[in-house]
């Protein structure tokens, strides 16, 4: 179990590493870490060439794949939490508002919101996967406020997988059109995995059956990333400036989070 633990940060950790690499190539800030407010912050390169090179080393921390040892990896993953979700706060829905003044956000928008907010999700639930406990003496400092948030963090991740799961439905056509050709049926596989993400959303919300859902959630995401994302990462590798590519390691990201749920502690004490 422990194995696969880390399995699941080294996932996390990659697509983190992804968002960062791309955020360097694009010299502009990915619009689900920062939403078009504030503008300042796209005009200069410097601000997203800075968040990235922080995204790749966050995420090369999480991942395990080098040991540091001066530097506390839950401590990393809280921070990294506490960023997305000061950027959902302060940036994402502030322009929201700002939108909704003169007319209804898009679809993307929201979910652009969202993402930023499974990231978040996801870095608490990579810091509920270690056991030790920052908060010494329980001292009342901002770690241990942060670590209150751990909980949060799988609800954060299934917000966004139930949307998901709604958007096969709302879209169903167009992701029929992206099921690969030699599976036969392709609008009964876009209902089938919408009813099985939205499932598995409501079930990681709830600790219904949490583990065996989460196991299979995180396998279903794999095949995603196997049969999906990669092969239309392979077929538009430069569009949106290797935006594709990303996509698929997000999903691997997505992937990472759903395993740490399901076999970090049984999820019994961890995420209670």
């Amino acid at each position: 179990m422990k194995e696969l633990i880390k399995i699941g940060r080294i996932f996390y950790g990659i697509g983190v590493v992804a968002l960062g690499i791309h955020q360097l190539i694009l010299k502009d800030f990915r619009s689900e870490i920062l939403a078009p407010f504030p503008a300042w912050a796209h005009q200069n390169s410097i601000f997203p060439i800075l968040v990235g090179i922080i995204l790749i080393l966050a995420g090369i921390i999480i991942s395990g794949v080098f040991k540091i040892k001066f530097i506390d990896t839950k401590k990393v993953c809280l921070y990294l939490g506490f960023a997305f979700l000061a950027l959902v706060l302060v940036s994402h829905l502030p322009y929201m508002i700002m939108l909704s003044a003169e007319k209804t956000p898009d679809f993307q928008v929201w979910i652009n919101a969202i993402e930023a907010l499974t990231y978040s999700g996801g870095a608490f639930v990579m810091a509920g996967s270690f056991t030790e406990n920052n908060a010494a003496g329980g001292e009342k400092n901002f770690t241990a406020l942060l670590e209150k948030l751990i909980p949060c963090g799988r609800v954060f991740y299934s917000i966004l997988i139930i949307i998901f799961g709604l958007s096969h439905f709302a879209f169903a056509n167009f992701i029929a059109s992206m099921v690969p050709k030699w599976l036969p049926s392709p609008m009964f596989w876009t209902y089938f995995f919408g009813v099985a993400l939205v499932v598995s959303g409501i079930s990681i919300i709830f600790k219904i059956l949490i583990k065996q859902i989460a196991l299979l959630l995180a396998f279903t995401l794999l095949l995603f990333f196997l049969f999906f994302h990669i092969p239309d990462a392979i077929a538009n590798p430069s569009a949106g400036g290797g935006n594709e590519i990303v996509r698929a390691f997000v999903c691997l990201l997505f992937c990472g989070i759903a395993l740490v749920i399901a076999l970090t502690n049984d999820c019994k004490n961890r995420f209670s």
